[in-house]
């Protein structure tokens, strides 16, 4: 039975400290849907004794078909805690508003989603497996939107139900994860976020078993053992991690681990934590009921079963196991009381957060109302993603309230993001139809939510694309737009299987879009309907709920297409010159490499076009040697006025050229997106005007005039500056038996792929092989991969750079020609290059 009614949630939406907002993130497979249950569990939504096999937040028919979390889902729960201290100035009961999300790296983007609008992370580690290439990629995404972690080291029972290690082994194991997670911390070194390195001693480490649902922190067990005087089990647990030892003899703690007679001794974490547990295992192991019944009174453990009625013996020797663990050590209890004293509320983590988040002035009224999460302030929500209703093409879109309060039926400026501050565009002022509170498979409503809080709204879909800000000031700017680790790199051209379906069709794709924070569904020019996805899953996905939830009838696909980028290799030879239309203008210019690092730079938002020029100018002068006149005139970024291109103006004294900035910036923003050899966009390309010669009557250097001249003039310097293609590479991390990493360098080096590390993994007879893989490569290659090993292998890909494809697109049959050609070919141009004499003009 659910143990708390809507109305007791919206009663402690206004206790803002007794609130946490937290996502569960970890590697594929690491158990975090299985974890999650338990948190549902405890608040009655689900029984306990489903609770580790319904996987409550995996709503989707797919998602319980595949045992993988496709989408992020956000459920609320209400908890009163029970013996469990609970600081100064908080009440014993708290609102959870938990979003379990997905681990595999194709939907890394629902992460990103789930993580901007929460405020801490259970970080979820595989005891076996340890820290993975997703764990360490969604746990940078939790750093650097300043979200605190605590860490469950999760699947426990494996190690000694499976791997039966001895106590120590299993110590070292933990303390290579812990290390492993704080490496990866410790690189992110933020004043304001302070030190949040996971320690058990802390408090913030947790050693689970979701799937059997127990657990425990240091604290768990002290408080056990110091029962009739619970004001020495802090300082009990403090001797139950790291180099402590308990002498029988002295009856004193050591941190030697021999005693002056040269005995060796047990480490606390050993003798008193984990012992204890491998005696409870072995004793039910021995199949003998006595000893059992024995073990069960000593322990004080009572059985029920599903009617509440005594049950000690039935069930095999595994579950037996797993009842009474849960029964002594369950892990709900801990996970909240982790989550509660370890995590943030929103009022402390708005303090510091406000300066990721908001894109306008620091000290503006709406900066100071997120700031102090204040539900009286102007009315700030950052809408992360859009969750599909029952009702067909409607979505709630789901967002966080970081000031004021949102109400059913409030006029709101709803704001995407293109929206800037003083302009009309991208900018709708409409009512909110309704509030809704997210629950998982259902919702439930709600007349208003104040600040601090996980928010539904309806009817709101129908202005904002995917996401974007809304607010009741008008002075407001946006809440800055998510950075996503992944990149729609793979594409798929789609079309409906009987013409007449066409209209349904594209009301399909526009829902699509909606539906997934990464996915791009767009039109070419030949008129080919495009869907781009993060990777081979990712677009299967997308396209399976395309074909049979958004359309409904039967689509057409084409072969997976990879993306490409086009750049340039050296600086143009000549000054290149292109006339307008009419002979009367004439503009100068070269492109150049901007560098790989100020391409990554750009892209992770270090140099942008939304910061102060002077700025800019010093970050580009200190970094990069940049001449300093020449870093504040940089013109525009391109491809979306955020990309990684540069147009930047070189000219002195030219007459008239702030009027045709625009113009030049429009043309340069075409080039940007559509480059000269396949139409791909630009990336790394620096164009400089170097000179113009402008006639001095307006009428004749209108847009109609400078455009075309400028568009002639990027293309011809791009190809004056050897133009080359580059192609999207994975990092690949392979898990294989030690027997079979030949056959993984075998096929990596068939598919042009390079080995960077290989490793044994630690307590088993595995290996890691980390390498680059080329995405173009990589259809059919788990498939082939696991065929070769015999199944002995699981690839793990993310996207990870772009790499120099180093032969000359202009030589007849080379690899890249052929590319080019197709890609022409496929998008209805003219199979060959076009010349630099098509573009530029001579003197």
């Amino acid at each position: 039975m659910v143990n708390f009614t809507v109305e007791q949630i919206r009663g402690m939406m206004n206790k803002k400290k007794n609130i946490r907002n937290i996502s569960v993130i970890a590697h594929v497979d690491h158990g975090k849907s299985t974890l999650t249950d338990h948190l549902v569990s405890k608040a009655g939504i689900i029984s306990n004794f489903t609770a580790g096999k319904a996987r409550y937040t995996d709503g989707r028919k797919d998602e319980q078909e595949r045992c993988i979390t496709i989408k992020s889902t956000a459920v609320s729960l209400y908890y009163e805690l029970e013996n469990v201290e609970i600081p100064e100035g908080l009440e014993n009961a708290f609102l959870i508003n938990l979003i379990d999300s997905p681990g595999h790296v194709d939907f890394s983007s629902e992460v990103t989603a789930a993580l901007r609008i929460t405020d801490g992370a259970v970080v979820v580690v595989d005891s076996v497996d340890g820290v993975c290439v997703q764990t360490e990629t969604v746990l940078r995404q939790a750093l650097a939107e300043r979200i605190k972690p605590i860490l469950v080291i999760n699947k426990f029972d494996r190690v000694f139900l499976e791997l039966k290690m001895d106590p120590e082994e299993i110590y070292q194991k933990c303390v290579q994860i812990i290390d492993d997670v704080n490496s990866i911390i410790s690189t992110y070194d933020d004043h304001l976020l302070g030190d949040v390195s996971v320690d058990p001693l802390k408090g913030n480490v947790v050693f689970a078993s979701g799937f059997q649902g127990w657990g425990f922190t240091l604290d768990t067990f002290a408080r056990k053992y110091a029962e009739k005087n619970q004001s020495k089990a802090k300082s009990l647990s403090k001797h139950f991690w790291g180099e402590n030892y308990f002498d029988p003899k002295t009856k004193k703690w050591t941190s030697a681990n021999v005693n002056q007679a040269g005995t060796p001794l047990k480490r606390g974490f050993c003798q008193y934590i984990l012992e204890p547990i491998q005696a409870i295992i072995k004793t039910i192991s021995q199949n003998n009921s006595q000893k059992v019944e024995d073990l069960l009174n000593k322990m004080n453990i009572k059985l029920k079963d599903e009617n509440g009625e005594k049950d000690q013996e039935n069930g095999n020797e595994k579950d037996l196991i797993k009842r009474v663990l849960k029964t002594y050590l369950p892990v709900a209890d801990v996970l909240l009381e982790t989550i509660v004293l370890h995590l943030p509320s929103p009022v402390e983590s708005q303090k510091y957060r406000v300066e990721n988040l908001y894109e306008g002035p620091l000290d503006d009224e709406c900066a100071n109302a997120i700031r102090n999460c204040d539900e009286n302030g102007p009315l700030m929500i950052y809408i992360s993603k859009m969750v599909p209703t029952t009702t067909s093409g409607k979505f709630y879109a789901l967002g966080r309230v970081f000031s004021g309060t949102v109400s059913t039926g409030q006029k709101v400026r709803i704001m995407g993001p293109n929206y800037t501050i003083g302009k009309k565009t991208d900018l709708f002022e409409k009512p909110i139809q309704r509030t809704v509170l997210m629950m998982g498979r259902t919702v439930s409503k709600i007349n208003d939510c104040p600040s601090g809080n996980i928010v539904g709204l309806l009817g709101v879909d129908k202005y904002l694309l995917k996401s974007g800000t809304i607010s009741t000031h008008e002075e407001a700017h946006n809440i800055k737009v998510m950075k996503f680790s992944v990149s729609p790199v793979v594409r798929v051209a789609v079309k409906p299987k009987q013409t007449k379906d066409l209209t349904k069709f594209v009301e399909g794709l526009n829902r699509l879009s909606k539906s997934d924070p990464c996915v791009q569904c767009y039109t070419e020019k030949t008129g080919e309907h495009i869907i781009a996805g993060a990777g081979e899953l990712h677009l299967e996905i997308c396209l399976k709920d395309l074909e049979e939830e958004f359309c409904n009838f039967p689509i057409i696909k084409s072969t997976p297409i990879v993306s490409f980028c086009e750049t340039v290799s050296i600086k143009s030879t000549i000054n290149c010159l292109a006339k307008s239309p009419n002979h009367h203008n004439r503009l100068y210019a070269q492109a150049d490499c901007l560098g790989e690092e100020l391409s990554k730079a750009i892209e992770e938002g270090f140099v942008s076009p939304n910061m102060q020029f002077k700025e800019r100018a010093k970050y580009l002068t200190e970094n990069f040697g940049w001449d300093a006149t020449q870093a504040k005139k940089i013109w525009s970024f391109g491809p979306d006025q955020k990309g990684p291109n540069l147009l930047v103006d070189l000219t002195k004294g030219i007459q008239y050229l702030t009027e045709i900035k625009d113009s030049v910036s429009s043309a340069f923003q075409v080039v940007a997106q559509e480059g000269v050899l396949c139409e791909e966009p630009l990336r790394g390309v620096k164009f400089e005007l170097n000179d113009a010669k402008l006639h001095s009557d307006s009428i004749h250097r209108g847009d109609g005039q400078i455009i075309p001249a400028a568009k002639n003039l990027l293309y011809g310097a791009e190809l004056t500056a050897e133009p080359r293609l580059m192609e999207p590479i994975y990092l690949v991390e392979i898990q294989c038996s030690q027997l079979v990493v030949g056959s993984v360098y075998s096929i990596l080096n068939k598919k042009r792929g390079k080995v960077i590390s290989e490793e044994a993994k630690q307590g088993t007879t595995d290996s890691i092989v980390s390498g680059y893989l080329p995405v173009i490569e990589s259809f059919n290659f788990t498939s082939e991969l696991r065929s070769v090993t015999k199944g002995q292998a699981f690839p793990q890909s993310v996207f990870d750079h772009w790499d120099l494809i180093h032969s000359s697109p202009f030589e007849d049959n080379s690899k890249v020609n052929l590319i080019v050609k197709e890609t022409r070919k496929r998008k209805g141009l003219k199979e060959e290059i076009p010349t630099v004499d098509r573009f530029l003009d001579k003197l």
